[in-house]
């Protein structure tokens, strides 16, 4: 018997008798209406990131794409599956919104850092020479009392700044911003905390989306 199906199996049984039948409606009604989500996000392909959860939305909602570090080649670099969901998201359904979502302990990141553990996985390597750049900057920004926490840290919100730059080199995009039909925004979600720090008005810095009463 395969245990990790037959996990997934109980899964969907429970989704079937607990979670479908109290949103029934929900998932009708987006069964019967063509697709209007207001946001695409571009998160990483990490097992403990759910977009869904984390920003609490329906189904239709949200479009969204994952791959290894939350890149975004720039546009003609690498043509493929994460430059098709742009241009299908923006030009055909027509989001409001792009989101660039990093996290917090990021495996690509410390690849980056590290590039030795990469060597037996030479697609993974190739593929996050779209981040080359972030490592970079985030170098030339370190200090020497820097622990390896801060560089991860500083290397992470470095990487969606430079996806962010790489999504406007995107026709679709381009185009869209220009007719302020779209905006887009960096994020990066703390795993552990909870918390999501969010960059926007192509500013550099990654500021807490608060609740009620914290902080105080």
């Amino acid at each position: 018997m395969d245990a990790v199906l037959e996990e997934l199996k109980a899964g969907i049984r429970k989704f079937r008798t607990d979670v479908y039948p109290e949103n029934k409606d929900t998932y009708v009604k987006a069964a019967s209406e063509p697709q209007k989500p207001h946001a695409l996000i571009v998160t990483c392909a990490d097992s403990r990131i759910d977009p869904e959860l984390i920003t609490q939305s329906q189904p239709g909602d949200i479009f969204v794409t994952r791959n290894v570090g939350n890149l975004v080649p720039a546009y003609g670099e690498m043509l493929g599956g994460v430059s098709a969901v742009i241009e299908y998201a923006v030009s055909a359904l027509k989001v409001q919104h792009v989101v660039i979502c990093g996290h917090s302990d990021c495996g690509a990141m410390k690849g980056l850092l590290h590039p030795e553990g990469l060597e037996k996985l030479p697609t993974v390597k190739s593929w996050l020479t779209n981040a080359q750049a972030a490592l970079s900057v985030a170098n030339s920004l370190a200090s020497k009392d820097d622990r390896q926490s801060d560089l991860l840290r500083q290397l992470t919100e470095e990487n969606v700044l430079l996806q962010l730059q790489h999504l406007r080199t995107h026709p679709s995009v381009a185009g869209a911003m220009a007719r302020e039909e779209l905006t887009i925004s960096g994020w990066v979600y703390d795993i552990g905390k909870g918390e999501v720090r969010i960059s926007e008005d192509g500013g550099r810095a990654f500021v807490p989306v608060t609740i009620e009463g914290e902080g105080k």
